[in-house]
């Protein structure tokens, strides 16, 4: 296993890829913290219910 570079150290590999495909890192990082977010509150009690399906 590999560590991570220094967080100051230039990746212009990354970087092009973020250009072209998006920060996946990014974006993976919002939804896991909006899903740990509803799990609490589903587990809580607070969150929302689901809507019943339509027939």
């Amino acid at each position: 296993m590999t560590s991570p570079p220094p967080a100051d150290e230039h990746l212009p590999v990354y970087d092009s890829l973020v250009r072209e495909r998006g920060d996946v890192v990014a974006e993976a990082r919002e939804v896991s913290e909006r899903t740990l977010h509803e799990a609490r509150q589903a587990l809580a009690g607070t969150g929302t219910r689901p809507r019943p399906a339509r027939r």
